[in-house]
Order: structure tokens, then C-alpha cells, then sequence
């Protein structure tokens, strides 16, 4: 080998660990970053012996990182549901809690059940009557907590699409810069990085699936085929209800104009923040809001007042500010308007007798036709329709032919059973997650122990280049002093 050639294979090589120590040193000093991926330098021998960087990539996982970007967004869907849910069980949703529906009517039966044991006893008349308000007032309550349970969402989910949105512009921003930097040639390894970070915080907004073009270009879909970015960002629009009562739906997202949430989404998404609030607002607090309903109106049913010709009004329990017609099927937001007859609340100058009597509605309706104080069957009545079985709509998904003390019972423990559910899936969730991450994390990632590993490798390798050209240095002076 001639002087020259050792001196610039010694030469190149010092050029080339110092390259790869700079891109260690990159290395460590990114090890805190979630995003942050291993750089690898690719180096080549010329055919001289020179060494030189030629490029610099990263470690990657394709498969792997698909897989956490799945994992965050049904991470993120059962969050938002499994939340929703806690809020609904924790104010509405213990029959043990003496303030409860099911705990109400419980009360209201056994008032009942003493009135009618002394029927001339109006302090248990009007002990049954309280009760029927306490009964009334929480019903109404409790369609007030979820209907903020579903305002809450939808408001959660607009502020949802404003992300989105403002993601898939900052993945326009750097997708072009890295499409124009990898045609160059140039070391787009960071930018890269960063436009990671951009879909894995998209992902938990909504379900995303990728494809990479040349270029390293990539194009985003939902995970029902929407287009959300190819080139540029494509618009995700939603007009959220500000208030959501218990007769309105709420509002669908869309992406480039389609839909992708709500009943008639063509192209639905399942996992992802936005999928998680959706089913909270139409599914889980919508069904549980049917069920408070029917309960309404099987009290308005049960209480209801006949008259000799078959007229049916309702009776202790009515719609607030409505007509007393006893409502035919299911009345959506029923009970949220629940009240008791004003014509058996004294304070508002109503006659307790009637409760006993009935004839809330006029003499026409009235059971006690002589006004006996020991009359005691329309009380009887009221006790036993409340333990009649009956029927429910089947969209508050629990069985018919149950009592309302049984339904009511019956709609607590589908709440528990959704909220335990969503809980046991959210931890099955949050540990697939975990998981995933893990693994992306040790195929990609900086280990700092394997890095400082490498730089005594390399700093070996430069010590013993920095002998060599000391040695070929030795050598052109002692030719030069021949030569001399």
C-alpha cells in the first residue's frame, strides 16, 4: 500500500467515526423522547479502502408501530366511554343510595303500602305524597345528569375534530418537507421523528390507517376507508349542539363530507376519542335516558285515572306544564318533566283526600264515590300496579314483563355491568397498549447502554486511525529526509 493511499483510508476513516460519533451523541441526546428512533449511519468502502457515511436512517417498525397507533386509538375510545360512564353510576346509579330512583320508588311503595293500612290517616297520605315528589325530583335529576353527561361529550368532541384538524396541518407542514428532503437526498431522520409524533397524537383522536408512497410520502385514512390527508389535509367538520336535550341526537362528524359517526355514517370509525364519545352520547347515556323514560311512564300508567267510560288521564304522576293524557309508547324526555298533580299537593292548594279517593281529574274519576274514611282500594291499586308487570320499549334494552321496582332495579345493573365492562376493557386496552409500546420502543428506540457501548467502540477505532496516521506521518519524514 502507498503512503498516500494509507494516509487518506486513515484519513476517511477519522471522517467517518467522527460522523458516527456526532450521530451517537444525536442518539443519547434524544433518548427521552417517546418519538425518538435509533439513527444508523450507512457507510461504504470505496475501492481505494476509503470509508465513507453515505447516508442516515433509522431503526423502524413498520408493523410494529401500526400496531400501537391501533392500540392508542382504542385506548383512547374506551377512556372516553368508560369515563361518561363512571359519571352517570356515581350520581344516578346506586340503588342503595336513599337519594336514587330505584330507591325512591322503593320509598313511595312502602308509603303507599301504610296509607293504605289506615286509610283515614291523612299524615301517611301526605307522607306517600312527599314521596311521590322526592320520586319525581329525582328522575328529573337524573335526566339532568345525563344529558350534561351528553352535552359534555358532544362539546368534547368538537374540541376532538378541532385537534384533528390542526394535526393533519402540521402533518401537511412536515409530510412536504420530507418528500422534498428525501428526493434531495438529504437526512430527514428527525422529520421523520416528529411526523411519528403527529399521528400517534392523531391516533388518539381517531382510528388511522397509513400508506407510505414514494418518498417517503404518506397517505391517511380512517379506519373505514375516509381519506384524511393524501398531499394535502383534507377538512373534518362537526357542529356541535351546545345543548343536548333528551330529544335531540346529536351532530355527526365528516371527513371531506362524509360521515363517519352517528347512525348513518357511511364510512364509521370504531376506535380513536371521537368513536369513544360518540357511543357515550348515542348509545350508552341515549339508552340509559330511555330507561329513566320508561320509568316515567310506567309511573304515569301505573297512577293513571279511569273514568266510567274509559277516558284514561293521568293521575299522581303527570308531564310538568303537559297535557295529564297518559303518553302511548315512548315519550323521550318524560322524565325530565315528571311532577306530581297539583291536585293532590297541598301547596299548591290541592286536596290530600284525593289520593285515597282518587277524582283528580273531576268527580268522574273518583274511586271513593261516598267519601268513606276507611276507604282504602284505590290505594291498594296503586300498590299493586306498581308491582304489575308490564311492557318496555325495546330500545331501553331490558326485559318486559317486570315490575317498575324490578325494572328500576333492572336499569342500575345494566349501568354497573356497562361501567364494569368498559372498565375491564379499558385495562385490557391500556395493557395491549403498553405492550405495543414496548415492543416499538426496543426495535427503534435509543438504549443508552448499547449507545455508550458504541462510542468507546469508536473512539477505540479512532484512537487506533489517529496511530496509524501518526505512523504514515513518521514515514513521509523519514522519505523526506532521504530525499533530502
Amino acid at each position: 500500500m502507498s503512503l498516500s493511499l494509507a494516509f487518506n483510508t486513515a484519513q476517511s476513516s477519522l471522517s467517518a467515526n467522527a460522523a458516527k460519533i456526532a450521530l451517537s451523541s444525536r442518539n443519547v441526546a434524544g433518548a427521552g423522547e417517546a418519538s425518538a428512533s435509533r439513527k444508523i449511519a450507512v457507510t461504504t468502502t470505496a475501492a481505494d479502502g476509503s470509508v465513507r457515511v453515505v447516508s442516515i436512517t433509522r431503526a423502524t417498525g413498520s408493523a410494529l408501530f401500526d400496531r400501537m397507533l391501533g392500540a392508542t386509538s382504542d385506548s383512547a375510545a374506551q377512556q372516553a366511554l368508560a369515563s361518561g360512564l363512571d359519571r352517570l353510576a356515581q350520581t344516578v346509579g346506586d340503588p342503595q343510595d336513599p337519594t336514587s330512583p330505584v330507591a325512591r320508588l322503593g320509598t313511595l311503595k312502602d308509603a303507599l303500602t301504610r296509607a293504605a293500612d289506615t286509610p283515614d290517616d291523612m299524615t301517611l297520605a301526605q307522607a306517600a305524597v312527599t314521596a311521590a315528589q322526592d320520586l319525581a325530583s329525582s328522575l328529573n335529576t337524573a335526566t339532568d345528569t345525563v344529558q350534561q353527561v351528553r352535552t359534555d361529550a358532544d362539546a368534547a368532541i368538537a374540541t376532538s375534530v378541532g385537534n384533528v384538524n390542526d394535526l393533519l396541518h402540521q402533518f401537511e407542514a412536515e409530510n412536504s418537507g420530507i418528500v422534498k428532503g428525501t428526493a434531495a437526498g438529504a437526512d430527514m431522520t428527525d422529520a421523520l421523528d416528529r411526523r411519528d409524533a403527529i399521528l400517534a397524537r392523531l391516533s388518539e383522536e381517531i382510528g388511522i390507517s397509513t400508506v407510505t408512497r414514494a418518498n417517503n410520502d404518506i397517505v391517511i385514512y380512517t379506519e373505514g376507508g375516509a381519506t384524511l390527508f393524501e398531499t394535502t389535509a383534507r377538512t373534518v367538520g362537526f357542529t356541535p349542539s351546545h345543548t343536548l336535550d333528551a330529544k335531540t341526537d346529536g351532530g355527526s362528524v365528516f371527513v371531506d363530507g362524509v360521515s363517519v359517526t352517528g347512525r348513518d355514517a357511511t364510512m364509521p370509525v370504531r376506535s380513536g376519542r371521537i368513536a369513544g364519545l360518540t357511543q357515550l352520547r348515542e348509545t350508552a347515556a341515549s339508552t340509559y335516558q330511555t330507561q329513566l323514560d320508561e320509568l316515567a311512564r310506567g309511573l304515569v300508567d301505573a297512577f293513571a285515572e279511569a273514568d266510567g267510560a274509559g277516558t284514561v288521564r293521568a293521575g299522581l304522576f303527570m308531564p310538568a306544564a303537559a297535557s295529564a293524557t297518559v303518553p302511548g309508547g315512548l315519550a323521550r324526555g318524560l322524565a325530565g318533566t315528571l311532577a306530581v298533580n297539583a291536585a293532590v299537593d297541598v301547596a299548591q292548594g290541592g286536596d290530600i283526600r284525593l289520593l285515597r279517593d282518587g277524582g283528580m281529574n273531576g268527580a268522574a274519576f273518583a274511586s271513593n264515590t261516598t267519601g268513606a274514611a276507611s276507604f282504602a282500594g284505590r290505594l291498594k291499586e296503586m300498590v299493586a300496579a306498581v308491582d304489575a308487570p308490564r311492557t318496555y320499549d325495546g330500545a331501553a334494552q331490558l326485559s318486559d314483563n317486570q315490575s317498575l321496582v324490578s325494572f328500576g332495579t333492572a336499569s342500575v345493573s345494566w349501568l354497573q355491568g356497562a361501567r364494569k365492562a368498559a372498565d375491564a376493557r379499558l385495562d385490557s386496552e391500556k395493557t395491549v397498549l403498553a405492550q405495543a409500546s414496548n415492543a416499538l420502543s426496543a426495535a427503534t428506540g435509543v438504549n443508552l447502554d448499547d449507545e455508550y457501548a458504541s462510542q468507546l467502540e469508536l473512539e477505540r477505532g479512532y484512537q487506533a486511525t489517529s496511530k496509524l496516521m501518526g505512523v504514515v506521518n513518521q514515514l513521509y519524514d523519514s522519505l523526506f529526509q532521504m530525499i533530502g
